[in-house]
């Protein structure tokens, strides 16, 4: 049975002639961007039905996501609707003089807007229709004019679209709103845990896996079109349980088993193209990290010990050239890096007890982490040299107890981190800037989540 059932397409139409795409007004690579202001109004309803609480509802919920991502990407503050000059419910999309009753830049500019931002929406039956302008004050050019349809279940589709769009349009890189995170899922009380898909804000979850046992450890393969997880499976000849890999396509719902050899198969990471990709196995008695054929059936080592010691938690550069992961070779796990064949291995951190998870920003020039200090795990990043160590997290639980900060994984842009932290009582998933600014939770619930994992871009 397929997960997910395309009920409608979604068309976004330009409507007229806007900036180039050479135009970039936020330019990202400084060192601080500075927040724009933006004005952004409510969506007015024009639709020819009468309106009603639905479609004022569906008006809400568009405007509501559409912010959220905004705030989150950090480029802009948004003016307070009280300091409007204007009333945005009685003037048009456009300005004036263009548009007998349209809107005067004046208004905007005395108030120090960079951005404005003038949107409407229609329903008919269950069809949603979203039009919208995005104009640079200080020039008074249109920066995003689009016209964007679909069904009206459809409205975080359209709103994450539209955010892409904007910061698309003026920064020249491609927004995170449409990618998804994965994690496993246990609620407190009851062993099993299982996969669960979620948008990047932790809105419409989706569980993948119906194991009823434990399944953990969700890897994106690099198209973004499959996850690779763990769980215990049960294997009716040997009348046990086994730690095996199995493959879950997303648009299809189909799921695989890979590998399951004795012991662990865990921790899967993919190469680009997913042509391979590197598991953890112990079926030589030992925990070691192997290279593998998509279908799993061909392995090749590229750890052995030292002295039967832990290798755990691949993480392969973007570029597919290199390979960080956790091994406790030293006495304690650290963070190495080794080439893709298993070859020059060398330890990248000397600090802390315990250095585990690590994960590749997408430029391939930075790592996260998490390391424990002082009785406590918090996310850090470094250099791939193992310079320039930065800690992002610190909080403490409502006992006032240090929080574990847990399992990183990177943004497909690289402006946030997202995960794990127990500061509320629960593992709860949160985000926050490689700069250690603007963390927020994204997950609200009584449940625990592990090991999330950010997927590529997927628009």
């Amino acid at each position: 049975m397929r997960l997910f059932v395309l009920l409608i397409v979604l068309l976004s139409t330009p409507l007229f002639a806007q900036e180039k795409p050479g135009d970039i007004i936020i330019d990202v690579g400084q060192a601080a961007v500075k927040k724009s202001l933006m004005a952004f109004p409510p969506p007015q309803y024009i639709g020819t039905q009468k309106t009603n609480a639905a479609h004022i509802q569906v008006g809400q919920n568009l405007y509501r996501v559409i912010v959220n991502d905004l705030t989150v990407s950090n480029f802009f503050t948004f003016i307070k609707p009280e300091a409007f000059l204007e009333d945005t419910n009685k003037v048009g999309m456009r300005p004036a003089p263009g548009d007998p009753n349209g809107f005067k830049f004046d208004s905007w500019k005395t108030i120090g807007a960079e951005f404005l931002v003038r949107s409407s929406y229609s329903v008919v039956g269950n069809d949603l229709s979203f039009e919208v302008y995005v104009y640079h004050v200080p020039t008074t050019r249109v920066v995003l004019s689009k016209n964007y349809k679909g069904a009206t279940s459809s409205y975080r589709r359209m709103a994450h679209t539209f955010a892409n769009d904007l910061v698309k349009a003026l920064t020249g890189k491609r927004g995170m709103f449409i990618s998804k995170i994965t994690a496993s899922r246990q609620t407190p009380g009851d062993p099993v845990k299982e996969i669960y898909l979620m948008d990047w804000d932790g809105a419409a979850e989706q569980k993948i896996t119906t194991h009823q046992s434990i399944a953990l450890s969700p890897t994106w393969s690099t198209t973004g079109d499959k996850i690779a997880y763990t769980a215990f499976a049960f294997h009716k000849a040997q009348k046990m349980r086994n730690s095996d890999l199995f493959f879950f396509e997303i648009a299809t719902g189909k799921r695989w088993l890979v590998s399951y050899r004795k012991g662990l198969n865990s921790g899967a990471a993919f190469f680009p193209g997913d042509k391979n990709f590197i598991l953890t196995l112990s079926k030589d008695g030992s925990a070691d990290l192997f290279r593998a054929t998509a279908d799993g059936q061909t392995v090749t080592p590229l750890t052995k010990g030292p002295n039967r010691a832990m290798n755990v938690e691949a993480a392969i550069s973007p570029d597919g050239k290199q390979v960080a992961f956790s091994s406790d070779r030293s006495g304690r796990p650290m963070i190495y890096l080794m080439n893709a064949d298993g070859s020059n291995v060398r330890r990248l951190t000397l600090a802390g007890k315990y250095n585990a998870s690590p994960a590749w920003s997408p430029d391939g020039k930075t790592l996260a982490f998490a390391g424990q200090d002082k009785g406590h795990f918090d996310i850090f990043t470094m250099n791939t040299d193992g310079s320039n160590l930065k800690r992002l997290t610190d909080a403490t639980k409502p006992n006032g107890k240090p929080a574990n900060n847990e399992s990183p994984s990177w943004s497909p842009d690289g402006r946030n981190i997202v995960f794990t932290s127990d500061r509320t009582g629960n593992l709860q998933l949160y985000i926050v800037s490689p700069d250690g600014t603007n963390e927020r939770r994204i997950t609200e619930d009584k449940h625990n989540w592990d090991k999330p994992k950010w997927s590529p871009f997927l628009d």
